[in-house]
């Protein structure tokens, strides 16, 4: 473990406000880190994803992406711990296509099974039937953070299910890499995002977008705790939703979305 760190991002439900992006370790196929967000961004990957994976298993000798921009500061990084690598006969990062990305592209036809298609297909149902308006700002912001959330337990679980099978000549991923990267580094190195992104700017010329949103959250904070309280009081546990989606039953996700709507706008 520790030679091939592979990034890629999955957008099938960008359109409703949701992308994951993982980390894949190259040797062991253990998915290391992963993070599902609004809109792609270059803080959020870089500190769940690729600072995650690094404080928690170790330096890689190289990180391979595709030629997003999304990845500018993942990259940035990674370059100025260059030295910190166990091998250093490599340049520390590597750009190719997503499609050439084989060793992440074998994960997402199991997300997009078990966690993307079935919240796609939900919401173009209401789309389809005008219940839905992704043209009001108040409606993306709902959708979006539904959805996320949703995507999130149905991204825990296909990971740790991933994680857990038998590669036919390889092994079991977490077997594979219980050990860690060979080259450890102080979690000290590793800035957080804003101070990264600041370095950055300072270091490149360019500034990073801090934060990415869908929709607009109309909200204040205590708006916001009073929504969470009234829409759990209705829908307690996230997990029935999501279980009732992957068995192809919407009814009760679609609903529970109308809910967070009405509720929202009852707060501004």
């Amino acid at each position: 473990m520790g030679h091939k760190l592979h990034l890629d991002q999955n957008e099938k439900l960008a359109m409703f406000g949701v992308t994951h992006v993982i980390a894949i370790d190259g040797y062991s196929s253990k998915v290391v880190a992963q993070a599902t967000m609004p809109v792609k961004n270059n803080l959020v990957i870089y500190e769940d994803v690729y600072r995650s994976a690094v404080v928690n298993y170790g330096m890689w000798d190289q990180v391979r992406v595709d030629h997003g921009k999304e990845f500018y500061l993942t990259l940035f990084i990674q370059e100025i711990l260059a030295s910190h690598r166990h091998c250093q006969d490599k340049p520390p990062y590597h750009q190719t296509t997503s499609t050439k990305n084989h060793m992440v592209e074998r994960i997402w036809p199991e997300v997009n099974s078990r966690v993307n298609y079935p919240l796609k297909e939900a919401l173009i149902q209401l789309t389809d039937q005008e219940l839905l308006d992704m043209d009001c700002n108040i409606s993306r912001y709902c959708v979006s953070n539904l959805t996320r959330h949703l995507s999130e337990i149905g991204m825990r679980r296909v990971i740790d299910a991933w994680n857990a099978h038998r590669i036919p000549g390889k092994g079991i991923p977490n077997q594979l890499a219980k050990d860690g990267s060979l080259k450890k580094v102080p979690e000290g190195l590793l800035p957080h995002a804003a101070e990264a992104a600041d370095l950055y700017q300072k270091e490149v010329g360019h500034s990073l977008r801090r934060v990415s949103c869908f929709g607009t959250d109309p909200l204040q904070l205590d708006e916001k705790f009073s929504v969470e309280r009234l829409f759990a009081e209705t829908y307690p546990d996230m997990a029935i939703l999501y279980n009732s989606l992957v068995n192809k039953d919407f009814k009760p996700f679609q609903g529970a979305l109308g809910h967070l709507i009405n509720i929202t706008k009852s707060h501004i």
